[in-house]
C-alpha cells in the first residue's frame, strides 16, 4: 500500500502543467487528477492519462485528496484557497499568492480556522544562483556586504495571455519580482528594510508594468537592487553583489559563481593605465598580488524538497519553508513598490 499523498491540481494551463509533471515523478504525491474551467484542458489531460474531475465541488469532495495545488490566474488564488481549506483539504498557492495583503490575510485566517496547512509555491529558492550568492553573503568573506543586485531580462515581452491585464493580476512585479524579492530577502536574512523605491517601465504595455526597477535600503547602509525587463536584448549579470573585502558575481543563471577578494589594499606601485583621455591610477586593474579569486560550484538542489517538506510539515514532522510570515512580507514589499510608483518617490516601510 503506498504511503504517498494524494494530491490534485486546479487549472491545467502552464503552471498547472508543470506541476502535473513533477507531481507524477513525486516520491511523496499520487497525482489523483486535475479539474480545469476549460473542457479543452480537462480533455486534454484525459488524453495524457490524467484523471480529470467533472467539476471544483467533485474534486474537493473527493475524500482521498488530501492536497490541492491551484495552478490558476493570479485573482482567482483567494476564493479558490478558502473553498478547499474549507473542504478540508490542504493547499498550496502558485504565486503570487494573491493580490492584496489584506486577501493573504484572510486566507491565514482560513487555514488557522480550519485547521489546514497554507503555503505558495516558491520554487525558486532551489534556483542554483540564488544558492550561491547566499552562500556567500552568510559566509561573510566578503566583508560587510554592501549592495546585492538581483536581475532578470528577457526580449520577449509579457507573454500574451492574462498575464498582460490588471484584472487577472498580471505584470512582471506579480510574475518575476515575486520571485526575486522572495530572494532577497532569503539571502538578505539578517537586516530590516527601512525604505522602498520603484519604477514600473511600459514599454510594451500600458495596463501593467512589463518591468521594473526596486531599491530595498536595509538598515545599516545596504542597498539592494531588484530589476526585471523584458525588452532587453543584452542581459546583465544575473546577481551581482559587493562589499568592503571583495566582489561576487554570478553572471548566468547556468555559471558558477566568481568571488573576487583583496588581500592588499596598500598597493604601492600602482601602474597607471592608458585611457583614450590620458591616465588613470584610480580604475587600474589589480593583478593576483593583490586580490584573490574563487569560484562557488553550482550546488546539488531539488525543487522536488518543495513537496517533501508539505507532506512532512502536513504530518506534523517539519515546519513548512515557505511560512505565512514570509509571504505576507513579500506581498507587503510588492504593495510599496507600487505606491512608491504612484508616489513617483520612496517610501517608508515598516518591517515586522
Amino acid at each position: 500500500m503506498s504511503n504517498k499523498k494524494k494530491a490534485a491540481v486546479i487549472g491545467y494551463g502552464g503552471m498547472g502543467g508543470w506541476h502535473t509533471r513533477y507531481l507524477l515523478q513525486s516520491d511523496v504525491i499520487e497525482l489523483a487528477g486535475i479539474y480545469d474551467i476549460k473542457p479543452e484542458r480537462c480533455a486534454l489531460a484525459e488524453q495524457n492519462g490524467i484523471h480529470a474531475y467533472d467539476s471544483l465541488e467533485q474534486l474537493l469532495a473527493d475524500e482521498t485528496v488530501e492536497l490541492v495545488t491551484i495552478a490558476t490566474p493570479n485573482e482567482l488564488h483567494k476564493p479558490l484557497a478558502i473553498k478547499a481549506l474549507a473542504a478540508g483539504k490542504n493547499v498550496i498557492s502558485e504565486k503570487p499568492v494573491t493580490l492584496s495583503s489584506a486577501d493573504l490575510a484572510d486566507m491565514i485566517a482560513a487555514s488557522k480556522k480550519y485547521g489546514k496547512l497554507f503555503t505558495t509555491h516558491q520554487n525558486r529558492r532551489w534556483d542554483c544562483d540564488y544558492l550561491m550568492m547566499k552562500q556567500v553573503y552568510a559566509s561573510g568573506e566578503l566583508g560587510e556586504v554592501t549592495s546585492v543586485e538581483s536581475r532578470i531580462h528577457g526580449s520577449r515581452g509579457i507573454p500574451g495571455d492574462w498575464r498582460g491585464k490588471k484584472e487577472h493580476g498580471g505584470g512582471m512585479i506579480l510574475d518575476w519580482g515575486v520571485h526575486l524579492i522572495d530572494q532577497m530577502l532569503g539571502i538578505i536574512y539578517d537586516k530590516k528594510i527601512q525604505s522602498i523605491y520603484c519604477r514600473c517601465y511600459h514599454i510594451t504595455n500600458y495596463e501593467v508594468d512589463d518591468g521594473f526597477r526596486l531599491e530595498l535600503y536595509f538598515e545599516d547602509g545596504l542597498t539592494a537592487l531588484i530589476e526585471v525587463g523584458t525588452s532587453n536584448f543584452i542581459s546583465l549579470p544575473r546577481f551581482y553583489m559587493t562589499g568592503t573585502n571583495g566582489s561576487a558575481m554570478v553572471n548566468d543563471w547556468r555559471e558558477d559563481c566568481r568571488v573576487v577578494c583583496c588581500k592588499n589594499w596598500d598597493e604601492k606601485d600602482v601602474v597607471p593605465v592608458v585611457t583614450a583621455a590620458g591616465l588613470t591610477k584610480t580604475m587600474a586593474p589589480r593583478d593576483e598580488k593583490t586580490i584573490t579569486e574563487s569560484f562557488v560550484r553550482r550546488p546539488d538542489s531539488d525543487v522536488h524538497d518543495f513537496y517533501r517538506n508539505v507532506c512532512a510539515a502536513i504530518d506534523g514532522k517539519e515546519t513548512q519553508i515557505v511560512t505565512h510570515e514570509q509571504l505576507m512580507r513579500v506581498m507587503r514589499v510588492m504593495e510599496a513598490a507600487f505606491e512608491s510608483d504612484r508616489l513617483g518617490r520612496p517610501v517608508q516601510f515598516e518591517d515586522r
